[in-house]
């Protein structure tokens, strides 16, 4: 069995736009001699997707990448998503308040509650963490919310002082979810790592895969590409993402 799973910035409104994402990078793989499941896998558990021994593509996050993954799967690289300031193949994380909390971080951080998707997300727990770190301030989660949207909604509805997202789910929130958005202001930005990686089974060769990618990311309409907010495909080395520091608790 085969299988395709982008579950990371999959959200209803993009729907339509990721399912011609697939079926372009799929057509591109079988250019490369490479056989793709017809469509994406939405339905399979984070880690099963990861982990499975079919896996023609998928996305990660780069603290499971380094702390359980690395060796297990092959690592193609990561989409580019155009944030600006950043550069390509890089994202970041941003802390969100309350619009009408007018706070100070360190004074949120240090006596508040601050809300984390999951122990083993970069952008949510790792980012954030040595971020305060730097700033003096030893942050612990209050509140485990298991998804980024969560976690801003834990914000919003007064169960949180602070959260941290990615900066592509924030954009998502943004565009999407204006009602949203407008009850949150972000406070800072956690400095740039290399984005989401991009990984198959062991065994895989990453050039080709690498070639179908880019390939399939040139014959996608300008606007399916907008959508998603890729503009490109950059080939990641392992070592961007190994060189990260990993925080407390991050195994799974």
């Amino acid at each position: 069995m085969i299988l395709a799973s982008l579950p990371m910035y999959d959200r209803p409104e993009t729907a339509a736009a990721q399912d011609a994402l697939w079926s372009s990078l799929r057509a591109a793989l079988a250019d490369e001699g490479i056989a793709a499941p017809d469509a994406l896998d939405r339905g399979i558990g984070l880690w099963d997707g990861w982990e499975h021994p079919g896996l023609v593509l998928g996305q990660t996050c780069s603290l499971p990448y380094r702390t359980r993954l690395h060796g297990r799967v092959t690592l193609i690289g990561t989409f580019d998503y155009g944030l600006p300031g950043l550069q390509p193949g890089q994202y970041c994380s941003v802390i969100l308040a309350r619009r009408d909390d007018a706070s100070q971080d360190a004074d949120a951080l240090t006596t508040g509650r601050f809300a984390i998707n999951q122990l083993h997300s970069q952008s949510g727990w790792a980012a954030p963490y040595f971020w305060a770190q730097a700033q003096g301030i030893m942050l612990r989660p209050a509140l485990e919310t298991g998804a980024h949207r969560a976690s801003a909604l834990a914000v919003a509805e007064g169960r949180a002082d602070r959260a941290a997202l990615d900066a592509v789910t924030w954009r998502g929130i943004v565009q999407w979810e204006p009602e949203l958005a407008a009850r949150l202001r972000v406070t800072a930005e956690t400095p740039p790592t290399p984005a989401l990686p991009l990984i198959a089974a062991a065994g895989t060769d990453p050039l080709r895969h690498g070639r179908a990618i880019t390939a399939g990311l040139a014959a996608l309409p300008a606007d399916i590409r907008a959508a998603l907010g890729i503009s490109g495909f950059v080939p990641m080395p392992a070592e961007a993402y190994l060189a990260l520091p990993n925080p407390p608790a991050a195994a799974p």
